[in-house]
């Protein structure tokens, strides 16, 4: 059976539903926060307000993309998702070097040393200290989707090392690796590495490529087989169209709809309705998918990149 992991537990991967597939849900006071306070969303409480917001709207399952030692609380995200009805899938994996205190044990490791943290939270529970010591206490919440990233046009050593150790924890457990590439940059030699390391192309999902819409590009890239995750959506200026949307008829009049996913990545305060902000977690529910319908996709174009694409390229498919 093909299944998802969430933090709630493993469910059938037909039974997701429609999915928000680069989400931000909580993250607690950090390193993280302590650097970029609009990140900080540690209410449950609020959290539960736009996920049922993005519940009655249709939605049903959302990945979380805060990974270890970022301000990610697994005990909160069952939370959220046993009260809200939504299943939410949890990354272990690493984030920017950016988001972690100098001499954070991420530069010292080796990546088969990574690896084994990233496979123990998938297999057995992730840590409630968020890797951040100086013990480790596992919950009874697994991870489901490994988390890597890299800043630029080539990845740097340590984020090669990152995603070394993510391919080696992927390809043991089957688990699927969501990616970060800085302002879209990047994507092509992220592929290249993942196809070098001997991932599966498929369960490799690239996100904020959008952040670069370049028609041309994003062909290079899905031609390679792997997914693209588009976030932007709601954060182009009305004076510039919207590149994410004529990104998304392009891709699927290519050929390409079965790679796309899409979702809010609204890792900021700012973003939520519930801490007085917008658009909210239902945008592209309410907003986007009658533009999407408006540009031309029929409802079968849609349920692919909502339902059946993140159900195929997030379920567990060990190799």
């Amino acid at each position: 059976m093909a299944f998802l992991r969430t933090v709630t537990g493993d469910i059938d991967a037909a039974e997701a539903g429609l999915c928000y597939s680069h989400e931000h849900i909580i993250i607690d006071p950090s390193f993280t926060t302590f650097c970029y306070p609009d990140f900080l969303l540690d209410s449950v409480d609020l959290a539960c307000a736009d996920v049922q917001e993005f519940r009655a709207a249709g939605g049903r399952t959302l990945v979380d993309s805060m990974p270890c030692g970022g301000g990610r609380n697994p005990v909160k995200l069952a939370e959220v998702a046993t009260r809200t009805g939504v299943s939410i899938v949890c990354p272990t994996g690493l984030h920017l070097q950016k988001y972690y205190p100098p001499g954070h044990w991420g530069e010292h490791l080796s990546a088969e040393e990574m690896a084994e943290l990233f496979v123990a939270e998938i297999e057995e529970g992730i840590d409630v200290r968020d890797y951040n010591g100086p013990t480790i206490l596992r919950s009874l919440h697994r991870a489901g989707v490994i988390k890597v990233a890299t800043s630029g046009e080539r990845p740097t050593p340590h984020e090669r090392k990152v995603i070394e150790a993510a391919v080696i924890a992927h390809r043991q457990t089957g688990a699927p690796i969501l990616t970060h590439a800085e302002q879209g940059a990047g994507a092509l030699e992220q592929v290249q590495l993942f196809r070098d390391l001997g991932a599966s192309l498929p369960h490799i999902v690239l996100s904020h490529t959008d952040r670069k819409p370049d028609v041309g590009y994003h062909k290079e890239i899905l031609a390679n087989g792997v997914m693209l995750e588009y976030d932007s959506a709601f954060r182009w200026p009305e004076t510039e169209g919207n590149p994410t949307l004529e990104l998304v008829v392009a891709m699927v009049g290519a050929g390409f709809g079965g790679q796309i996913l899409l979702g809010m990545d609204a890792a900021r305060r700012k973003y939520w309705r519930s801490y007085g902000g917008g658009p909210g977690l239902r945008f592209l529910l309410h907003e986007f998918v009658p533009r999407l319908r408006e540009a031309g996709l029929v409802q079968d174009d849609i349920d692919g990149i909502f339902v059946r694409n993140p159900a195929r390229c997030y379920c567990l498919n060990k190799l």
